[in-house]
């Protein structure tokens, strides 16, 4: 059992939510739903907590109604290998989101993700301080990372 789990509070859309994000990520379920009971504070029988896995990592979602929003403070990154996987996360978690700057995305349901290669991370780690400033300047003008982009920048003259 993981020992912390990330939870989400919904107002209503914890189910469809988990159902999205389990769709879009490999090797991942949903685990377990569990569903509110009479003197509840939501209908007997309506959703309550969806628990799920997104590439084995654990997660908890909930209906909790109204009264919190997701913002920016909080995000999940996502290491990514190659330019396809950026780009098909990219494309599906913007779906009915919205794209900020620096891998940064807000998905449809209102939850931050940062799409992440991590050959970003390696050039903004190298000694050289000019190859990776040029790459931090390359990175601050996109919305989506673009690798080869990156590398243009690292490798100028």
């Amino acid at each position: 059992m993981q020992k912390i789990v990330p939870f989400l509070w919904f107002d209503t859309r914890a189910e469809e939510a988990a159902r999205y994000y389990v769709s879009i990520f490999k090797n991942s379920k949903i685990t377990e739903i569990s569903y509110y009971t009479e003197g509840g504070p939501r209908p007997a029988g309506s959703v309550l907590t969806v628990a799920f896995q997104l590439d084995g990592q654990e997660f908890t979602a909930l209906n909790g109604g109204p009264e919190f929003q997701f913002n920016p403070a909080i995000s999940f990154y996502v290491h990514c290998y190659a330019q396809d996987e950026v780009d098909e996360l990219w494309r599906k978690l913007t779906a009915g989101g919205e794209e900020s700057m620096c891998g940064w995305l807000v998905d449809k349901f209102g939850v931050s993700w940062q799409i992440v290669p991590d050959q970003l991370i390696t050039m903004l780690q190298d000694k050289d301080a000019q190859k990776a400033g040029r790459v931090m300047q390359a990175m601050l003008q996109m919305r989506k990372i673009e690798i080869d982009k990156l590398v243009a920048a690292y490798e100028q003259a």
